[in-house]
């Protein structure tokens, strides 16, 4: 029968999963397939999978018990294979590799981190700042203005915007650095112009989370700075 893969973990690693239950309708029962000196959590694959709430919920519960008791290779929700065989195989060809990321995520937890402007807040610092882009816009503004001026503003704007957000996303990664082992950069969208999930030791979560309200507050109401976390460290695996 198919099986469902939660996580991987050390084959030592506690797993006290007493009162959760897997994905599906009813919730599938979890079980351990060890193999390699690893730990993979699985269950029965139930039928007509889909990202339910109820399901996401089940995967992501399996993680935090887990987490509670160490490092963990969380594998993202939808993550099936043949039978418990197919597990174990895995299992033994990459247990080097999977013993490294679990030493790699060793007291270690995720935090993501999305950023936005407020689009009339950003052109109003570009029409403060960009003496090109005020004399067009004045120009415009006041009727003697032509289509080739109007698309030139246009232009200057979003390459204007652009630079800030890029410096401004430099700025932000640069501040939260000193307290994060790793970083991983995803396309951000929608109206972000940032989004990154952190590695943060446990010993520095702390000032992480006090450098990113200092950040928030430095930039104010113009930018919102959206964290969340802890997370299990998929943005790691």
């Amino acid at each position: 029968m198919a099986v469902y893969v939660y996580s991987i973990t050390s084959e030592d690693h506690p797993t006290r999963l007493e009162g959760v239950h897997g994905v599906g309708d009813p919730p599938a029962t979890l079980r351990t397939v060890t193999a390699g000196g690893l730990c993979a959590v699985v269950s029965d694959m139930p039928d007509d999978l889909r990202a339910r709430r109820r399901d996401v919920l089940a995967h992501q519960e399996v993680q935090e018990r887990l987490m509670a008791d160490g490092s963990v290779l969380p594998l993202r929700f939808g993550m099936t294979t043949d039978d418990d065989g197919a597990v174990r195989t895995v299992l033994e060809n990459r247990a080097a590799e999977y013993r490294e990321r679990l030493r790699a995520l060793d007291g270690t937890t995720e935090y993501n981190l999305k950023c936005s402007w407020e689009e009339e807040a950003l052109l109003r610092r570009i029409l403060l700042e960009s003496d090109e882009a005020r004399e067009l816009n004045t120009a415009i503004r006041a009727g003697s203005g032509t289509p080739e001026m109007s698309l030139a503003l246009g232009e200057l704007v979003s390459q204007e915007a652009g630079a800030r957000q890029d410096a401004l996303a430099q700025g932000i990664v640069e501040a939260l650095h000193p307290y994060v082992r790793d970083e991983s950069r995803a396309t951000p969208g929608g109206e972000d112009f940032l989004s990154v999930s952190f590695l943060v030791p446990t010993d520095k979560e702390e000032m992480f989370l006090a450098t990113g309200i200092s950040l928030a507050n430095q930039l104010g109401e113009d930018c919102e700075l959206r964290l969340r976390g802890p997370l299990p460290p998929y943005s790691f695996v």
